[in-house]
């Protein structure tokens, strides 16, 4: 350089243009990546947002986690409430690199979509001890899952029928991925869980039917539940073997 200013003008705009590469290549946290970040020594703090279906639960939930933090890490509850989870919820993870926790509650579609697109992590759960355990694993760096559950589809009521001899029928419209009849299911209402059960019959038409794909309508009965609204959502999902990546 001719002179320290250009010198200092050209090392600045270097910097600024290092500054906006690692803001845009920056890994938001998952429980995955706590483990990488604790063994180069980059990991001080875990924030968490806790959705759930009632305030017993959430606060029951948050104070177990609080209880998780260590010399190492500590856990910090950045907000917490009761309902669905919210895009408003995923925009806070992203601005404050947190994990979104929900018991016992779902992400409306436009926050699932946004969470995609952030690369948020949201970790859903029915059982408050499994989310303890799964969370106190990934900070001691030691989370290896050997099955986990998987959504594989939604079916929305569109109608509900009252059969004699057979009850509550929901006719459904299956609006992502498939529904099964040999899977479990969860029937969601606003974006909270209020039953969790198996199908005692799936239908096309007046005919049985093993999976219906996304697109096609179908009757669904649900074991020993009858309470069923148009609107509400019957999640159907599946537990996999997480297969260990070779050494």
């Amino acid at each position: 350089m001719e002179s320290d200013r250009e010198a200092r003008e050209l090392a600045n705009k270097r910097s600024q243009i290092l500054r906006e590469q690692s803001i845009r290549t920056k890994k938001h946290i998952t429980l995955d990546e706590i483990g990488r970040r604790l063994a180069i020594g980059s990991f001080k703090q875990l924030n968490v947002i806790v959705k759930g279906d009632v305030d017993g639960s959430v606060e029951a939930l948050s104070d177990s986690l609080l209880k998780l933090s260590t010399q190492k890490v500590e856990v910090s509850i950045i907000h917490k409430g009761v309902g669905q989870i919210s895009e408003s919820d995923v925009l806070l993870a992203s601005a404050s690199d947190a994990i979104i926790i929900g018991f016992q509650v779902r992400p409306s579609p436009s926050a699932r979509r946004l969470a995609d697109n952030e690369e948020i992590e949201i970790r859903l759960y029915s059982i408050i001890y499994d989310a303890i355990d799964e969370i106190k694993a990934a900070m001691e760096g030691m989370l290896e899952k050997e099955m986990e559950e998987v959504i594989v589809g939604n079916a929305e009521v569109r109608d509900v029928f009252k059969i004699s001899k057979v009850g509550t029928v929901a006719g459904s419209m299956v609006t992502d991925g498939y529904v099964k009849r040999n899977n479990p299911i969860r029937l969601i209402r606003d974006g909270i869980v209020v039953y969790s059960g198996e199908m005692t019959a799936l239908k096309r038409f007046k005919d049985d039917a093993s999976e219906v794909k996304a697109g096609f309508d179908c009757g669904i009965s649900i074991k020993n539940f009858a309470d069923i609204n148009v609107g509400d959502v019957i999640e159907s999902y599946e537990t996999r073997e997480v297969k260990k990546a070779k050494a």
